[in-house]
């Protein structure tokens, strides 16, 4: 995260970075996270981010996967597509596959800035599910 939203029912921001400081590992809505600190590169991000998740879901070489780079709500496309090049990057290194990457917005905290990345591990029957058309309100794919 690298700035907080403010509840309209509350009217204050539910937490509270201090300038050119970030939150990894925060949730969505403001519950605390790994660490506060300076703001990172994308590519310091996907490291420390891929590490934490493959070392909680392991992935060999070779094996595909989808990835997920959510915009938590004020975050421009640009620079989570800047992020979701250092995460591809790092996959590639890995020899990682990469079926399918999705970047967008799937679950915003209204304002606050800043980025979430899921992985998951797919096969035949995954890619089949994955790939079919999809119409809601926030998510459209033919």
């Amino acid at each position: 995260a690298l700035s907080p939203c403010i509840i309209p029912e509350v009217g204050h921001p539910n937490f509270t970075l201090g300038e050119n400081e970030m939150a990894m590992g925060m949730g969505i809505h403001g519950e605390p996270g790994i660490w506060n600190g300076p703001v990172k590169t994308a590519d310091e991000l996907a490291a420390e981010s891929l590490e934490t998740l493959l070392k909680d879901m392991p992935v060999g070489e070779g094996e595909e996967i989808c990835v997920l780079i959510n915009g938590l709500g004020a975050t421009s496309i640009e620079e989570l597509y800047i992020l979701s090049g250092s995460v591809r990057k790092l996959l590639d290194e890995k020899k990682i596959k990469v079926y399918r990457t999705f970047v967008g917005e799937f679950a915003t905290s209204m304002e606050m800035a800043g980025a979430s990345i899921s992985i998951c591990k797919v096969d035949g029957e995954m890619k089949d599910w994955i790939d079919r058309p999809v119409k809601t309100p926030f998510y459209t794919q033919s």
